[in-house]
């Protein structure tokens, strides 16, 4: 809060204008966010997901019984975390036959958002039976995340040990499992699990980097709020260079300097 209220002094003091000052403060900090942590979530992408989720509805409306659309629907709202509404469009494929691994995964943990743990759990544990590898440790994955949520870090860490296992580049993984450490008493290991985090993200490929990038930060804060206070210094000082440029008066600069005509005492 108080670095944007010092970009927004800085780019008034720039520009004269304070709308256009917020405006640059957004900019800045959206921008500043893609190159760094990616917190903030792309408006491009949620409006196309909005637009995919509204025609889905649209479908679903006329058809009732279009299995493909209630899945991807119900996909779309686990990512947006309605998971209450998931559970109900995506069920009715079950109770018609779908029993596929994808299916019982993602009705799984819509039903792990919703607060059913038990069908959650019963419903992962079924499509692990169908496929343990599914996405390379994906439902493990979902276990650690929902298991360390509701206080059972046994379960989550046997669940994230495995992770590690399948997937042995995840971040993720390595931070939950690092928290599920720190909340059993085990420190130093967490520490040397973050570390292990940050190394695999170094050495991961970009595309891998940039959808594990959140996750790296929380494995190393410290490295994304460095940049952000670079690029403050660096405000700062051109702010403070610019600031000391003086333009001319309208009178040019022998208004600004003393001459012996301005004496009173002087007498033709």
């Amino acid at each position: 809060m108080s670095s944007s209220w010092l970009l927004f002094i800085l780019f008034s003091a720039l520009t004269g204008s304070p709308v256009l000052s917020v405006v640059l403060v957004f900019a800045f900090v959206w921008v500043a966010d893609r190159y760094t942590v990616g917190i903030l979530p792309s408006p491009f992408r949620a409006l196309k997901r909005w637009q995919r989720a509204s025609h889905l509805e649209r479908v679903l409306q006329g058809n009732p019984h279009d299995r493909r659309a209630r899945y991807e629907l119900a996909d779309l709202w686990v990512g947006r975390r309605k998971y209450a509404a998931a559970v109900e469009v995506l069920k009715p494929n079950l109770e018609a036959g779908d029993d596929d691994v994808g299916t019982l995964f993602l009705l799984g943990v819509a039903y792990l958002g919703a607060g059913d743990m038990a069908r959650g759990e019963l419903l992962l544990e079924e499509a692990a039976k169908a496929d343990a590898g599914y996405q390379m440790g994906a439902i493990d994955l979902e276990r650690g995340r929902w298991r360390l949520a509701r206080g059972d870090l046994k379960g989550a860490k046997e669940a994230l040990e495995r992770l590690r296992g399948a997937r042995p580049g995840t971040v993720e993984g390595r931070v939950l499992l690092s928290r599920v450490l720190e909340r059993s008493g085990q420190d130093g290991e967490a520490a040397l699990v973050r570390e292990e985090a940050w190394k695999e993200y170094v050495a991961a490929p970009g595309f891998q980097r940039r959808r594990e990038r959140l996750w790296a930060w929380r494995a190393r804060p410290s490295r994304p709020m460095a940049y952000g206070v670079a690029l403050l210094v660096a405000l700062a000082l051109g702010y403070s260079v610019l600031s000391r440029v003086s333009l001319p008066s309208s009178g040019g600069y022998y208004d600004a300097a003393p001459t012996a005509y301005d004496d009173e005492s002087y007498d033709e």
